[in-house]
């Protein structure tokens, strides 16, 4: 159903360029309505599919998505799915929170959570995060999923975060097993990299470009701005390589912009439970002013 009691207003407006438009020097923008609803089991399944595909790179087809988005509906008065044209529609955005431990015998979250352990390893940085969910320890772990479509604006996120505290609040009044200790927020950044094509160009442009690269290596880009206001409330976080490698020349089809290439990586954020309302009310601030 459509969020209305936690939302004053549970439809957002927003502007997009119009792609039909054939005028080549004005672009024409849409005017674009985002509604938030709770899971729909019965018309969400592929829409979060895609975006756990998404969101999961190349290392999706190392996890069992199908059962992992019906687990998340199985769910379906916690998180938000945010869509424009209605709740039988795909939704273009959505968060969630899985409990790790309760679902420890469910096959899926198992893979998923060792995956999590796996690439953990491979960051000291995250090394916190493997202890936590070592397969003897009983933390109540609180996993965050959330991605949308990659023209849709930050903005949605905020009331989908606002809410799921809302919700995790109601469900523990009821004994449900959301009592959390930690949150892991699993996301996604990128790094810019020299592109294979510049194996084309003259030399002194090749090393020109190198050192560019080489400078942009140093740097990590977000897919989701929010992530940099989360990490602030962080008890540790970072990024990690994914476990399956792209082929070459993937990178140039991700291109930023001529030059570089773009390598995307995987992204951490453990979150001590007492501080995400703190997070969660300075991201609402960071999206209102940005």
């Amino acid at each position: 159903m459509v969020k209305r009691k936690e939302l004053e207003d549970p439809k957002w407006k927003s502007q997009f360029p119009d792609e039909s438009s054939s005028s080549d020097d004005e672009t024409d923008m849409l005017d674009v309505e985002f509604e938030w609803f709770d899971p729909q089991p019965e018309h969400d399944f592929h829409g979060l599919k895609t975006l756990l595909r998404q969101l999961f790179d190349v290392d999706a087809q190392l996890l069992d998505l199908s059962t992992l988005v019906n687990t998340i509906l199985a769910q379906p008065l916690l998180g938000s799915t945010v869509k424009v044209e209605g709740n039988e529609t795909d939704p273009y955005a959505f968060l969630t929170v899985l409990n790790l431990y309760e679902h420890k015998k469910n096959p899926a979250i198992v893979t998923l959570t060792n995956y999590i352990v796996q690439q953990a390893q491979t960051n000291t940085a995250l090394y916190a995060i493997s202890d936590l969910l070592r397969p003897s320890s009983s933390v109540q772990v609180g996993l965050i999923l959330t991605e949308r479509l990659l023209n849709i604006p930050s903005e949605v996120v905020s009331p989908m975060y606002k809410m799921l505290l809302e919700e995790i609040a109601w469900a523990v009044e009821e004994k449900e097993p959301y009592t959390f200790s930690h949150y892991l927020v699993l996301s996604k950044t990128y790094r810019e990299i020299a592109s294979v094509l510049d194996q084309e160009q003259s030399r002194p442009q090749k090393k020109k470009k190198k050192d560019a690269s080489k400078e942009g290596d140093k740097e990590i880009f977000y897919f989701h701005p929010e992530d940099e206001v989360l990490q602030r409330f962080a008890a540790v976080h970072g990024a990690f390589d994914y476990a399956k490698q792209e082929v070459g020349g993937q990178a140039d089809s991700k291109r930023t912009f001529q030059e570089l290439g773009i390598k995307p990586q995987g992204h951490m954020i453990l979150i001590e439970a007492p501080k995400l309302k703190a997070a969660v009310e300075a991201l609402e601030g960071f999206l209102r002013s940005s």
